[in-house]
């Protein structure tokens, strides 16, 4: 598969899934150390790369989390919230360093938006890119929904 040119991970763009692989388990958190988490994901689990207005500024990589995949071990109190557009997503930032390491995203009520550049290093995983419109949100999700596994909780 050919590799994003930024980040040299696998991007397939529309290709096919393969089935899902057995789940590992992968820590991770925001700069300072203040907010920690850790999840359970597949081993080649699909991230989407979104070009929104926030996502394409902090470099956001979204793997989404099924809530019950994922423990906030620390920092519950030290997350502050940011709504803005729809205000439907809560994008939660470390009020002490300012990274976004997860947040509740509007398309997956029942999951978290993880940001994969915030997960421990060496965690293993071997993820493969989707590009997601997110400057035309309504269109790519629909889009999304429609291709290859029918309507699905993909997109961010």
């Amino acid at each position: 598969m050919p590799c994003s040119p930024n980040t040299g991970k696998q991007d397939r763009h529309s290709q096919h899934r393969s089935p899902v692989s057995e789940a590992i388990s992968v820590s991770g958190g925001c700069h300072c150390g203040a907010v920690r988490f850790s999840i359970s994901a597949e081993k080649s689990p699909e991230l989407f790369d979104c070009n929104c207005s926030i996502c394409a500024r902090t470099g956001f990589l979204h793997l989404i989390v099924p809530h019950e995949k994922f423990t906030l071990l620390s920092g519950r109190d030290t997350q502050t919230s940011y709504q803005f557009g729809s205000k439907q997503a809560d994008h939660l930032f470390c009020a002490q360093c300012g990274v976004k390491s997860f947040y509740q995203p509007r398309s997956h009520p029942d999951s978290w938006s993880v940001n994969y550049n915030c997960l421990d290093a060496g965690h293993g995983l071997e993820p493969v890119i989707t590009r997601f419109d997110g400057q035309n949100w309504e269109k790519a999700k629909a889009h999304l929904n429609a291709t290859i596994d029918g309507p699905s909780q993909r997109g961010v």
